[in-house]
Parts: structure tokens; sequence; C-alpha cells
């Protein structure tokens, strides 16, 4: 039997500056449906990258008085070094700018949708904040100022190719309302439902040469034209692929069956779930199955961003408090729905409480009393149900619970069916009061020695239990669970602590 086949994206963020915790969110969810997915059996190809071809990167260029390859050259290689500080297990990488597979896709994107007759050029005025890459109408703005970066759009006034997205509204909303293409959460999928009904109009889908600063990749046939960079960007999750290369990638996993999944962030979700969708209805191409929208991070109330300059840097967080602590706080803190405040005193109160004084310390207990007890020798297992059965249903029914919250995209609850176990191994131990046990036996109590055994053993299991429902979450941390509970030459290793307390 095949195994099915899931494919994982992240957006490609520009690259005008460093990484922030704000996409470290993302990378991370994106990781632990990736980890969960290979953990039930499924092949899983795991993207993200980065987003070259704007002119908010020849502007950040142009500031700091270097050119624009060696900014995005730059900041792209910090992109991609977040696989280590962040424990990410993405499978490929694609930059717009550098990767040979990316423009001849783009270039072969482009000559469908012109084929289909849904590109046609015409003069267009409006207002473009380059924050956000896109044109506003004075409707949209909030008075004068762009929504999202507060910054007031630059008047622009010039011909463009565009896109026929009016043609696709009646498709893309049949393909919304029927499920085939599922944006969770609900409130998103009807804010798209919204955004089709008030009407679609085409878009621009190019830029001057001038305007781009000779920066982008070119509009075939029409040279003094630049790909719009959304357009350009868009295309990642089918080049990456091979597509327009010729690769059996491409037909492998986005003509074939399985799931095909983007996550994304609430501010971009006009493009991923309207403007790329009719693209690919536009070049007879299949869509994702999946759209799954998380909203923002902020600190003090203000949205994370590298634009505004509010950030926080994931790789000095990680560096600082550890790689546990920063998933775990963006994992078992931020909500499905509504934006998530960041503070170090939070994730430091998080980190403490639940991974130094909860997990850690109930492993720590539970080898110590092997070592003291028995000299780290583990009992012979039995069924855990035998031993003690709130424990074995907490170890049974997590997998099942974690997988529902997954499915559902909510990160929060997934961990919280983690902690299950967790809490009910706590129970475990003060309801079976080993230490007694043990002191009843050295005074001579026969059945002493069976009951000790039956916890320790039921309390080894529970651990390696959970160090399997971590996998997903928190890889280091299982690997660390699954050694110091796993023995060696029929001992265990000593206990050490699994996560130091974070100091303030």
């Amino acid at each position: 039997m095949t195994a099915t086949r899931t494919y994982i994206t992240t957006t490609i963020p520009y690259v005008n500056a460093r990484p922030h915790l704000g996409f470290a969110l993302e990378l991370v969810q994106a990781d632990v449906l990736a980890r969960h997915s290979r953990q039930s059996g499924e092949q899983v190809r795991f993207l993200t990258g980065t987003d070259d071809n704007s002119l908010k990167n020849v502007l950040a260029a142009e500031a700091e008085g270097i050119g624009v390859q060696e900014l995005v050259d730059r900041n792209a290689a910090a992109f991609a070094a977040l696989r280590g500080p962040l424990a990410l297990s993405s499978d490929d990488f694609i930059r717009t700018s550098s990767d040979p597979r990316h423009r001849a896709g783009v270039e072969r994107l482009w000559q469908r949708c012109a084929d289909a007759g849904d590109l046609y050029r015409r003069h267009y005025e409006g207002l473009y904040c380059v924050g956000c890459e896109q044109f506003y109408t004075s409707a949209d703005l909030d008075e004068g100022r762009c929504p999202d970066h507060g910054t007031e759009p630059r008047p622009v006034s010039e011909e463009n190719w565009f896109f026929r997205l009016s043609r696709y509204a009646g498709t893309l909303r049949e393909l919304i309302t029927d499920g085939r293409l599922r944006i969770e959460p609900a409130s998103r999928r009807n804010e798209v439902l919204g955004l089709i009904e008030s009407g679609l109009h085409d878009f621009s889908v190019s830029r001057s040469q001038s305007r781009a600063r000779g920066w982008g990749i070119p509009v075939p046939g029409d040279p003094d034209q630049v790909v719009y960079v959304w357009w350009d960007a868009l295309g990642n999750y089918v080049t990456s692929l091979g597509y327009g290369t010729g690769e059996d990638t491409f037909d492998e996993w986005w003509r074939g069956s399985g799931r095909r999944v983007h996550l994304v962030g609430k501010g971009v979700l006009r493009f991923h779930a309207v403007y790329w969708p009719a693209m690919l209805l536009s070049a007879g191409l299949p869509l994702p199955t999946d759209i799954l929208v998380h909203d923002y991070l902020t600190v003090d109330g203000r949205k994370i961003s590298k634009s505004s300059g509010t950030t926080v840097d994931p790789v000095e967080l990680a560096a600082d408090a550890g790689t546990d602590a920063v998933r775990w706080w963006l994992l078992r803190d931020v909500p499905r729905v509504g934006d998530a405040d960041f503070t170090r005193d939070r994730l430091v109160d998080r980190a403490n409480s639940d991974l130094a004084g909860g997990l850690g310390n109930l492993v720590n207990r539970v080898v110590t009393m092997v070592h003291r007890y028995r000299d780290g020798r583990p009992p012979a297992s039995r069924p855990l149900a035998l031993t003690s059965k709130p424990l074995a249903e907490a170890c049974d029914d997590s997998p099942r619970l974690i997988a529902a919250a997954l499915a559902g995209f909510d990160f929060r609850r997934a961990a919280a069916a983690v902690w299950t176990v967790v809490e009910e191994a706590n129970r475990c131990i003060d309801a079976t009061r080993p230490w007694e046990s043990a002191k009843a036996e050295r005074a001579g109590d026969p059945d002493a020695a069976r009951r000790l055994d039956r916890a320790l053993d039921a309390l080894l299991q529970a651990c390696l239990v959970l160090a399997d429902r971590l996998d997903p979450f928190l890889p280091g941390a299982a690997a660390r669970i699954r050694e110091q509970c796993t023995a060696v030459d029929g001992v265990l290793p000593a206990p050490a602590p699994l996560f130091p307390r974070i100091e303030v």
C-alpha cells in the first residue's frame, strides 16, 4: 500500500532584513505538521525559502549602499540558517533570485495563463504600498495609510500586464464552499468568501523595469516589464517541484494524489486563497488542498514586522532560552485564532513551569527512583493498564487527541493533549508513592517489591510514551527522554536535568 503524500509549505518572506519571531511561528507550525505526518507513515515534503525579487529588497539595499544581490544573499542565508536554532526538518529551500528551478517555472506559468487568454496589458493608476507590494484603493486605507504598515502608499501611473481574476470568481466560490479548497479556521474561509462576494477585480501582474530598478524576472516576450513579485513568489510552490524544468517531482507531489498544504499568515490570505488558486485554474493545474492561516505575533500589542522595526530575533532567543523553550512557547501559548503578545517573561515562565518544573522534573524523578531503589535496572515490563488504568488511558488517547487537534490546525490544543500524559504520570506518582513501597520492602513487606516494580515500570513506560508524543513538537527533548529512559546493558543512564531553569 502506497503511503499518502503530504506536501507542506510556508510562505517565503522578503529578505529586506533578518528573520523575526513572527516567521519562526509559521516555520515551527509547519515543522510540527511535517514531523507528525512522517510519524503517521506519510511521505512528506516540507518546503520553505525566501522571496528575493521584491522592490522592498531593492530599497533596503539602496539604504545600506550595497548591491541588491549582496543584500539578498546575506539575508537569505540568515533565513536558511534558522534550520538549526529552530530544529526544523525541512526537505527543500528555494530562493527566487538564484535557484535555477524558479525562473523557468515562472515563465512557464506565465505562458500557460497567456495561452488561456487571461493576461492583457493596460494603463493603470493607483496607490502602491511597497511594504505589502500591492495596490490599494482609497477605501482600503486607514486614514490614508496602509492598514498593515501605517505608511502612505505611493501614487503610481504606468502600463502593466493584468490577470483576469474576475473570470474565476464563481469557480473559486464553489471550490471553497464545498471544501475542495479547505481554508482554516472558518473565520478566514468566510473572509475569503466575503472578498469574492464583494467582487473580484483583475490585478496587475507586472511592473515597469524602471520602477523595479531592473530587479526581478522579465516578462516573457516583454523585457521592458518585470513579473510582479507576488506572481513570481507564489510560483515557488510549483517551481520548487520542477514545474518548468520537466522534473518528475512535480507530477509526484503536485499533480498526484495527496495533500498540498500551505501555511500562511492572515496578512497574505488574499494572495494565497484568491490570486494563487485563480492562477492555477488558468494554467490548468491542481489547487492546494489546504490553506492554514495563523494570526500575528505582537510585542506590546504591535505586530512583529521587519518594516516597523518591531522584531524579536529567533536565533538570539534560541541561544538565550534554548530551542525547546522557543518551540514550546510558540506551540503551547499561541492560540488558533487571535494575535498572541510575546514577552520574554512569558516564554521563561512557560519553559520553567512546563519544561523544567513539569516534564523535566517528572523524568528526573522517575529515573532517580529507578537508580535509588533498583540500582538503575528497570523492572520487567508489563501491560500499563494492569498497573495504572488512568495513565494507560491518557497514553492511549493522546495520539487521537493530538491528531484531531493538528487536523484542525490547533497547535495549542495538540500541545495540551501531550500534557495530559505528563499530568497523569504525576498523579500516578502521587497515587502509588514508590518511596513508601521502597520503605516497606526494606521493612520486610512481602508484597512491597511487586508494588514498587509495577509503579516504576508504569512511570518508565509513560516517559517513553511521552518521548514518542513529543517527537513532532520538541524533537530534541524527545531524544533526550528516550536516552535517559532506555537501559544500556540493563542499566539506565544516570539522571541528568532535561531542561535547566531559565533565569530572566
